[in-house]
């Protein structure tokens, strides 16, 4: 389709971008190290290092790994959550000129055993948290290093002894485990220290990453992201972010885990090229204890889910914290609903600003100027160099202002699916990837995510989409959040049934059914509601449908 959202970009946007501006992110990293070595680079549990701290760890790191043995394009698993031992692990598989392969610390035994046979992961960096999944089945991969990290083990060194006791003896959170062979990772800090590091060779067409993705709908496969693919989408970024990002004085939290796509580019990636300090966040599920980190810094940009927002704004305290030197907000990873996004902006004074991506593309397509003044409830305009056209079942472009599945064009398009063919071709036709989502466009280029069209609800020959629903549900006062699935009805084919978190246990199922009754249209009011406690969810707060779904 025509490009008509380049009208709406602000005038300093280029239309195209040069994915070649760099011949790899380590070319970013040592720009970004070298130009702001002074500044703070993260922050976790109090300590801190800066750009300078990061690039001397990162490359002892790259030393040992190159002296272990391992190779170029060797993958290397890191399964963690956010710690200051992730960006050194992270940027120094980076400059050894390795693949880094991010795990879920949550994993269960056989998914990760599937994520390290798959990848044919060569070593781990793992918290000993986690480690007695490791164990059960290290046995059945080709992991030759292991290298054993404890929660405090980058603090100051009284902070690291009582942290890493607490955690240990005090809260139990280490499951025994056995693994004679690990090193622990500041003992080969120690060791690359003393090694020679020889930067490798490194172009575009060189794997950055493996990205695991489809966990939630079938075998996960690994996204094989590029070099040129992450320079292109930070290239992306930056064109639409440079009009209010200041180099060097923002300060970002990272809540979300850094091993996730969104967090890992948007937060991680993005701020080292801008030399920004970044807060990470171990533990956002305790929403008490984020507010109390967020109370302690002059933040100015904060990244989240709809999920962690709508947290937020439940969560005591967050209301009477400092907003004066917030920036932006961005939500991704999952719609951003319109109550939620109207609530943020009462408390906090700003726009909550909504993006679209998916790990296939690295993974930002589109996302709103930080510029507008309220919210849209549109995903934004597609990021520079992408091409979006949106299509029916038959594969034929949709007439303008209808609804169509989205597919997207650009330097940001994964190589593919690792050792998937059938599944790469699938996704991606002529270049052209299918991200399973169905869109609109309006006659200023904005695009609107309708749903998934995993999760479209056909009622009766009309397409219900949930997302609708979720967000009507989502503006009764007493509802904290829902989810809408179909389940089969004879007559109907389908009906829509409403999971619902209540904030007063005096609502009941007709109150809501009557709400939802004066917000929508006959065959999309839901016939079904269920109350829980919560609802399932993804480490990074997607709400599970399918899970709800088949239950």
């Amino acid at each position: 389709m025509e490009k008509i959202w380049l009208k709406n970009y602000e005038p300093s946007i280029p239309a195209e971008i040069d994915p070649d501006r760099y011949s790899s992110l380590v070319d970013i990293f040592e720009q970004s190290v070298n130009k702001f070595a002074a500044t703070t680079s993260y922050i976790n549990m109090g300590c801190s290092i800066t750009f300078n701290e990061l690039d001397k760890l990162s490359r002892d790191f790259a030393a040992y790994l190159q002296q272990s043995g391992l190779q170029k394009g060797d993958a290397v698993a890191i399964m963690m959550p956010n710690l200051l031992q992730y960006p050194v692990a992270l940027f120094g598989i980076l400059r050894a000129g390795m693949v880094v392969v991010n795990v879920n610390p949550l994993y269960t035994a056989r998914e990760l055993q599937h994520q390290l046979k798959d990848s044919d992961a060569k070593a781990i960096v793992i918290v000993e948290n986690f480690a007695h999944t490791l164990c059960e089945v290290l046995a059945n991969t080709n992991v030759q290093t292991v290298l054993l990290t404890s929660l405090g083990d980058m603090l100051s060194p009284l902070k690291k002894v009582i942290t890493n006791f607490v955690v240990k003896h005090v809260k139990k959170l280490v499951p025994a485990f056995s693994l004679p062979q690990a090193v622990s990772f500041i003992q080969a800090l120690e060791i690359g220290q003393k090694h020679d590091y020889q930067r490798p060779e490194l172009t575009g067409d060189d794997l950055a990453f493996l990205q695991y993705t489809g966990g939630t709908t079938g075998v996960s496969k690994g996204a094989m992201l590029t070099h040129r693919n992450i320079v292109a989408n930070l290239e992306q970024i930056s064109g639409i972010l440079e009009v209010v990002i200041k180099p060097g004085e923002e300060f970002v939290v990272t809540a979300l885990p850094l091993y996730h796509i969104f967090a890992l580019q948007a937060n991680c990636l993005t701020f080292v090229k801008f030399g920004c300090p970044n807060l990470l966040i171990t533990n956002p599920r305790d929403m008490p204890g984020f507010v109390k980190e967020l109370a302690k810094y002059p933040f100015t940009v904060l990244t989240g889910v709809n999920t962690l927002f709508n947290g937020l704004l439940n969560t005591p305290g967050f209301a009477d914290l400092d907003f004066s030197r917030l920036n932006f907000a961005l939500g991704g990873g999952m719609a951003v609903q319109r109550p939620v996004a109207e609530r943020w902006q009462k408390v906090t004074g700003h726009v909550l600003l909504e993006g679209y991506g998916l790990t296939e593309c690295c993974p930002v397509v589109t996302v709103n100027s930080p510029k507008i003044t309220e919210y849209k409830g549109s995903i934004g305009l597609p990021v520079p160099s992408t091409e979006i056209k949106l299509v029916d079942e038959e594969g034929q472009e949709v007439a303008h202002g209808e609804a169509g599945e989205m597919l997207v064009k650009g330097p940001q398009v994964m190589l593919g699916y690792l050792n998937r063919p059938e599944a790469t071709n699938e996704m991606i036709v002529d270049g052209w990837l299918s991200t399973g989502d169905i869109a609109r466009c309006d006659d200023d280029g904005y695009f609107y995510l309708v749903d998934r069209k995993k999760d479209m609800i056909l009622v009766s020959g009309f397409n219900v989409f949930p997302n609708e629903i979720e967000e009507v549900a989502a503006m009764h006062p007493d509802v904290v959040e829902a989810a809408a699935v179909g389940v089969p009805n004879e007559a109907t084919g389908e009906l829509v049934k409403l999971f619902v978190v209540r904030r007063n246990s005096a609502l009941t199922e007709q109150m809501i059914i009557e709400h939802c009754r004066k917000n929508l249209t006959g065959y999309k009011v839901p016939k079904k509601v269920e109350f829980r406690d919560e609802l399932p969810k993804t480490n990074v707060g997607k709400i599970l449908r399918r899970e709800l779904r088949d239950k």
